[in-house]
């Protein structure tokens, strides 16, 4: 099965040359599934000719917000309607998931809480998955149809079913420790110190990275076509 991966950012460059874009970490969270990638950098304007370019499709992170200006984010919305259209999977984390709502009638915003940074507890009914988490911005309204799959503390919206092919989760299992610590000291700026620190002290802890990752890879099957 071959993943389309839409990398709507770049990890920084001060741990790039060591653990790779955002689009490498997938495709090592996913590693073992059998699948193939194929990476789209569109945060520079390289899109696919279509949703019929690739099996599945993925969405990263970003620094960036869904509300922003920027000239890539139209056409991408557009994208994620089409392969919406399609019926073929789609998967977004983080940015991908707030992109994937906003697209699709939902609303963005930074959160009232402010930043969730670190190791976070989210309730997915049948389970509680510890996931690294980065981002000020959520989903405060769901787009129609929208199934929320997943709540935190900070979180109400963190995963949400969309119809029938579409997958979206708030936390960031492509994040392991290192990742965070790379986070925390390259762009930890505008984050409290107390937020920080807390995420700090949860860099030993362990994540349910690899259950989520076996989620991701049976969503995918399943709405192979």
């Amino acid at each position: 099965m071959r993943i389309g991966i839409l990398q709507t950012g770049h990890a920084p460059d001060e741990v790039r040359g060591t653990l790779g874009d955002y689009a490498d970490m997938f495709e090592r969270l996913l590693d073992g599934q059998d699948f193939g990638f194929q990476i789209f950098d569109v945060v520079d304007g390289v899109f696919p000719e279509g949703p019929g370019a690739a099996d599945g499709w993925l969405i990263t992170g970003s620094r960036h917000a869904v509300y922003e200006d920027h000239d890539w984010l139209p056409p991408l919305e557009d994208l994620i309607r089409r392969i919406a259209a399609s019926g073929r999977p789609l998967i977004g984390v983080c940015f991908g998931h707030q992109i994937i709502a906003q697209a699709l009638g939902g609303r963005v915003e930074k959160a009232r809480g402010g930043w969730s940074v670190g190791r976070q507890v989210y309730d997915f009914g049948d389970d509680a998955l510890a996931l690294n988490a980065w981002h000020q911005d959520q989903v405060v309204e769901l787009p129609e149809g929208a199934q929320v799959i997943a709540e935190s503390a900070a979180c109400p919206y963190a995963a949400l079913v969309i119809g029938d092919n579409i997958l979206t989760v708030q936390p960031h299992p492509e994040f392991d420790a290192k990742m965070m610590a790379g986070l925390i000291e390259h762009r930890g700026d505008a984050v409290p110190d107390d937020l920080l620190e807390a995420a700090r002290a949860g860099l030993t802890k362990t994540t349910a990275s690899e259950q989520m990752a076996e989620r991701m890879a049976a969503f995918f099957r399943k709405g192979a076509k």
